[in-house]
């Protein structure tokens, strides 16, 4: 008489419990966290997205900025003739540009980053704080290409690099957490008001006269700078530029004062967005 192969008893697992967050400060970092393949993914999905079926395809992510610098020379460069210390003004003016655009281009798809997974966050549990941040991350591809057109320019005129470079990936770390407080905020609101959308593109095209990047802040009475502080982007273009070209805009930068206080806007601004979203996410599934 054969006897019957034992049998090991099925584990069983414990159920897994979704609550709402509590509190105001509670920002589940950690969840974030578990969840970042996810978030390499999203981030992943939107680049790929991007150029599927364009002509030119990552081409763009070159053409924008190099446009921009040839049309902003014209008009700065020679035209107005902008004090640059002595920078060529295309390399000037593109040293602004490269930082601007990451920030312009990673607010726009954050701020609109919840209303365009409408599909994914009403069906499925994952931290909605993902969201928004895949947006601020994806925007690195098309910075990583863009920058080297700022090397070949740099070879071109012959720039010399000073230790001031080393500080470069602070700068960027700068622009990506304001991109990230602002789209933390817009995003949120544009879940309940659509007009966000709208919005976007004319405040995008106002914020960036009002930021020191085809102009240098020294351009600005003395007795107005202060104003230009209030912009956090201000101390990003300000110091991307000043480790890139070091002491030759020293003179027409002036964004040394300006910089704590741009920096201390942009940290409020995130903290400030990462609470107002962790309070509204609870709802977000049910008015999206």
């Amino acid at each position: 008489m054969t006897s019957m192969p034992e049998t090991k008893p099925v584990p069983i697992s414990r159920p897994v419990v979704i609550e709402p967050s509590r509190g105001w400060f509670n920002l589940k970092l950690k969840a974030v966290w578990r969840y970042r393949e996810l978030l390499y993914f999203l981030a992943w999905r939107d680049v790929k997205v991007r150029y599927k079926q364009t002509a030119l395809g990552v081409t763009w992510v070159v053409l924008q900025p190099v446009i921009s610098m040839l049309v902003f020379s014209g008009l700065f460069g020679v035209l107005l003739q902008v004090p640059t210390g002595g920078v060529p003004y295309p390399l000037f003016v593109l040293s602004g540009l490269l930082p601007w655009q990451y920030f312009a281009n990673s607010l726009t798809k954050s701020s609109n980053s919840l209303v365009d997974n409408t599909t994914l966050i009403t069906k499925v549990y994952f931290p909605r704080l993902v969201v928004p941040l895949s947006a601020v991350l994806g925007g690195l591809v098309d910075f990583g290409i863009a920058a080297v057109v700022l090397g070949l320019l740099m070879v071109y005129y012959h720039t010399p690099v000073g230790p001031e470079l080393l500080l470069l990936p602070l700068f960027l770390l700068l622009a990506m957490l304001t991109a990230l407080g602002f789209g933390l905020w817009l995003s949120a609101l544009n879940v309940r008001y659509r007009d966000v959308k709208q919005l976007m593109p004319f405040i995008v095209q106002v914020w960036m006269y009002l930021t020191p990047v085809v102009y240098g802040a020294a351009l600005i009475p003395e007795r107005f700078r202060w104003l230009l502080a209030l912009n956090p982007m201000t101390g990003v273009v300000g110091g991307f530029r000043w480790a890139i070209l070091g002491e030759q805009v020293q003179e027409t930068q002036a964004f040394g004062p300006l910089f704590t206080v741009s920096v201390a806007i942009s940290l409020l601004v995130l903290a400030g967005g990462a609470v107002y979203f962790r309070h509204t996410e609870r709802t977000f599934a049910d008015i999206i």
